[in-house]
């Protein structure tokens, strides 16, 4: 029997009527999903975070991973919207340099920003829960800047929007009409903080982010703020500790089948499907960051290593070392703010670590340099 996930309203828009598809409130019915179809999935899931959970004590600093992660989420969620930024543009507006594409650079810091609001807000006591109210601050911060501007950052839309095409009409998906929207995210809230049911939290996550998503609340932003839920959810549903997995490359890499999934939930009532889906996606990602968070630590151990066997290395080079997982592009003068020191020590600092090849000058200039710990990007960057 196929399971029925929603109706179609007719609404109105451009003058032309529209049959825009209204979801049923979470969970599925008709039936429910059925346990076998997912446990031993989620089980697979569960196992693989919790072994990233676990090796994140392989170095000394969480920091380190959490800076790198959650860079490479914000700039993976942004690159699925068409974002062309890379990490090395992130790097760089970080260290102050000058970077070409700006407005795509902006994105992926405004995401840094509200993924950082959402975060500040579920750790306070007397921070907002997850609600629409903080999922619209997030969108505030997700929007502001030249791009944003137009589309009505931090409120609900006001009008009907669609997916694909040129109009409603011709368009592949047509989310609810604007004056459902509200109610439609109000039964999502209570699916999210209701703790009567039974599925697993990650099954839970899942809905949570199709309906989001079939819902489409915002003029624009809405993939990126449905995937900053997931990331929330995992650490509200206490899957994660700390942001170390980035679900995005999954989705990012198999982005035609990401969408098809969450389009066969409206068609033909397939949870199923794109329940197994994003849990083959959570596993996958989850040892991907494991893999990736092996590789960081054993080359920053070897380059910490070879440091300590150089008889030239002082106190300032060792704390620079230690500064470059989250600063892996600098300049001498950032080096001087960073260390509190001397510009000739600053100088000295970095020299030592360019001598030993562990950074390497990218300009060739005598004067305004600048550096680079390019085999840690390269590693990131894959």
């Amino acid at each position: 029997m196929k399971r029925i996930t929603g109706t179609h309203a007719i609404s109105t828009t451009l003058g032309e009527p529209v049959r825009a598809f209204v979801p049923h409130p979470l969970a599925p019915t008709n039936p429910e999903l059925a346990p076998e179809a997912y446990a031993d999935l989620n089980h697979q899931a569960e196992l693989a975070l919790a072994r990233l959970s676990g090796v994140s004590g392989l170095v000394p600093s969480v920091d380190w991973l959490l800076y790198s992660a959650i860079r490479k989420e914000a700039l993976l969620t942004s690159q699925i919207e068409g974002t062309q930024a890379t990490l090395t543009d992130l790097f760089d507006e970080e260290a102050g340099f000058v970077v070409s594409n700006t407005d795509d650079v902006e994105e992926v810091t405004n995401y840094l920003r509200a993924f950082r609001l959402v975060q500040d807000n579920l750790r306070d006591p007397n921070g907002l829960p997850i609600s629409v109210h903080l999922l619209c601050e997030a969108h505030r911060v997700l929007l502001d800047g030249a791009r944003g501007a137009g589309k009505q950052p931090g409120e609900l839309r006001r009008s009907q929007n669609w997916i694909g095409g040129t109009r409603p009409g011709n368009a592949a998906f047509v989310p609810p009409p604007a004056d459902w929207v509200g109610d439609l995210l109000g039964a999502l809230e209570q699916f999210i903080h209701d703790e009567t049911g039974t599925l697993p939290p990650l099954v839970r996550i899942a809905l949570a982010h199709a309906q989001f998503e079939t819902i489409h609340p915002f003029l624009d932003g809405n993939g990126r703020i449905g995937r900053l839920l997931i990331a929330a959810l995992l650490e509200h549903w206490g899957l994660l500790e700390e942001p170390l997995m980035y679900l995005s490359g999954y989705l990012k890499q198999h982005q035609a089948e990401y969408y098809r999934r969450l389009s066969i939930i409206r068609t033909e009532g397939d949870w199923e499907s794109w329940v197994a889906f994003f849990l083959e996606g959570v596993a996958t990602a989850a040892s991907d960051a494991e893999r990736s968070i092996i590789s960081v630590a054993s080359l920053i151990s070897a380059d910490r290593r070879r440091l300590l066997e150089d008889p030239k290395a002082g106190p300032a080079s060792y704390r620079l070392f230690e500064l470059l997982p989250m600063m892996p592009r600098f300049t001498i003068e950032r080096v001087r703010q960073r260390l509190e020191t001397t510009f000739p020590t600053a100088t000295a600092a970095v020299k030592v670590l360019e001598n030993l090849g562990i950074v390497t000058e990218m300009t060739g200039q005598k004067k305004n340099r600048s550096y680079s710990y390019q085999p840690y990007i390269e590693l990131l960057s894959r």
